[in-house]
């Protein structure tokens, strides 16, 4: 491709509204372009690294036997009505109405679609199992897009599907996609990490993600530097801390006019975190629940939501606590309100002594509140986060806390599905059962934007050879060495290298630059060497290595370098 007659472009300032380096960078090197917020057009040079990712994906999708189909992006709502997704997913989901009045969705996914078709037509145990998959656009209504296409509304999906007859079967098909997931992050040049995660409004038993390591990440992931046990921070769990051996003191009441946090209070009261107790008033489905944790920690909400088993969970608004309790957020307490609302207390609570609590009325709190004396929990279960250095509960060496972003997604979805969608099929002794689902998704348009967080300096993108928009650049530095770069370029477009060809007419520093920039791999500069040697000088983008080649020689440096 001859750059001067590319649809490019490069920007010297940094965006304004660009937050992480990959947003910057794909905005400055001209790869995407902003049409609204969170909605991007991919241009040429971007779009060619999208192809290169969809190329992997397509490989290894073929090589674990999925087929490619497409499914329509605007679905019907009676769909989504019939699995229960209208209402649970919330506002997320962009809903619209035709001209004759029925309701369609614009899909963030297509469980829904795909079990419907399923239902059609894998009605035999002799039809199973099935694994398909497509490549398309799918729209979240992000309340607060973020991070360029780390987090846009409308985005580029692969999203694959399986059905099978038994658990067996279902076990070989995760296995083999999670190796497939595997060695498609790894072609794309990711450092990442396969955690045990929450499937969310997705639903079903099972869940893993695929987190790539970076400080954009909107994930938090646990890791054991011992025996490897990870998980997201929502699932992760820890070693049972220590019981203290501290005797029990007597309950004291202390005034603390105005001190409701536990900031404040550690403060106030000069005590530390962990001998404090939080309890926080939650609104579920089946009524209020009071979470209490130390105040060290946080309530892990989506732990407690299972927990107790319920669909919805949200604080509590502090005027609505009041009306219900009559107490001031800040002073509520876990001793006395057990027969007004039930407990959830966490388990790490029943290993602490004399603990600092609301007294249940405003401006008081209670000194050595210890569980089982002066409150009895309904409900005990570890509702909190892990924190760093906490002990694995598998080999006991220390958990470390690190940020991710997924960009990937394996669920054993069970009968979430079939279920509810009736998509059933005849077993081998003609009976009727429900089809056992999976869904797996690759964040396909986020994937360069991750690349990119792991493979930048100072200077631009450092692409992975394998999905760099091309492999190649040619620059030429004067019009003396024009000819002999035109003649270069369609010598190693005939030997079937990815090249752009620099014919623009602007500075040698510009086309370095603009070069470093995009990130191509390997850059071939026709410059005084050129004139004076008869050789070019070939630069690696990753480490700045400089190798001089002979004209004739070229192709096989190339080939060798590749």
């Amino acid at each position: 491709m001859r750059l001067s007659r590319y649809l490019f472009f490069t920007a010297k300032q940094t965006p304004s509204e660009a937050e992480f380096e990959s947003h910057k960078l794909m905005l400055r090197a001209g790869l995407i372009k902003q049409v609204a917020s969170g909605i991007y057009s991919f241009l040429p040079m971007g779009y060619r690294i999208l192809e290169k990712v969809i190329l992997i994906i397509r490989e290894e999708m073929r090589r674990i036997g999925a087929e490619e189909l497409l499914l329509p992006f605007v679905q019907p709502a009676e769909l989504w009505k019939k699995s229960g997704r209208w209402d649970e997913y919330g506002r997320e989901l962009l809903r619209f109405q035709d001209r004759k009045g029925s309701w369609f969705v614009l899909s963030p996914t297509h469980e829904e679609l795909i079990t419907e078709l399923a239902a059609e037509i894998l009605t035999s145990y002799k039809k199973l199992p099935v694994v398909v998959y497509q490549i398309g656009t799918k729209f979240r209504d992000e309340l607060r897009p973020r991070g360029g296409v780390i987090r846009a509304r409308e985005f580029l999906m692969k999203d694959a599907y399986s059905f099978c007859e038994n658990n067996e079967d279902m076990k070989e098909i995760y296995e083999n996609m999670r190796l497939a997931y595997e060695r498609i992050f790894s072609r794309c040049g990711l450092n990442y990490r396969v955690v045990e995660a929450e499937s969310g409004p997705i639903g079903g038993e099972i869940s893993h993600e695929f987190l790539a390591y970076t400080p954009a990440g909107e994930d938090k992931m646990v890791e054991c530097e011992g025996c490897g046990y990870s998980a997201k921070i929502e699932k992760a769990v820890s070693f049972a801390l220590t019981e203290e051996k501290e005797n029990e003191k007597p309950l004291e009441e202390v005034e603390t006019p105005g001190v409701k946090s536990i900031e404040s209070l550690v403060c106030f009261l000069n005590v530390p975190a962990e001998k404090l107790l939080k309890t926080i008033i939650y609104t579920t489905d089946k009524g209020y629940v009071a979470a209490v944790v130390r105040g060290d920690h946080d309530v892990n909400e989506e732990k407690l939501r299972k927990l107790l088993k319920v669909k919805e969970l949200y604080l509590t608004p502090e005027e609505e606590v009041f009306e219900k309790l009559g107490i001031e957020v800040g002073f509520v307490g876990p001793s006395g309100i057990e027969g007004k609302i039930p407990l959830v207390v966490d388990k790490a609570v029943l290993q602490g002594r004399n603990f600092v609590a609301g007294a249940n009325k405003k401006d008081t709190h209670f000194l050595n509140v210890n569980p089982g004396r002066d409150f009895t929990p309904s409900i005990v279960g570890d509702i909190r986060f892990v924190l760093e250095g906490e002990k694995c509960p598998f080999c006991n060496s220390s958990l470390r806390v690190k940020r991710g972003l997924e960009v990937g997604h394996l669920f054993n979805l069970g009968y979430r599905y079939s279920s509810s969608l009736g998509a059933f099929f005849l077993d081998r002794v003609g009976k009727k059962k429900p089809l056992l689902m999976g869904c797996y998704g690759i964040g396909v348009s986020r994937l360069p934007a991750a690349v990119i967080e792991q493979n930048h300096d100072e200077n631009g993108i450092i692409w992975p050879r394998e999905i760099a928009p091309f492999k190649v650049v040619i620059i030429p530095t004067s019009g003396e060495t024009l000819g002999f770069s035109e003649k270069l370029y369609f010598d190693l477009r005939k030997n079937a290298i990815d090249v752009l060809w620099d014919d623009r007419d602007v500075s040698p520093g510009v086309k370095f630059k603009d070069s470093d920039l995009i990130g191509i791999p390997l850059k071939i500069i026709i410059g005084n060497t050129f004139l004076k040697e008869g050789k070019v000088e070939i630069k690696k983008r990753r480490d700045g290595e400089i190798i001089k080649v002979k004209k004739e020689e070229i192709i096989q440096k190339l080939t060798e370098l590749n």
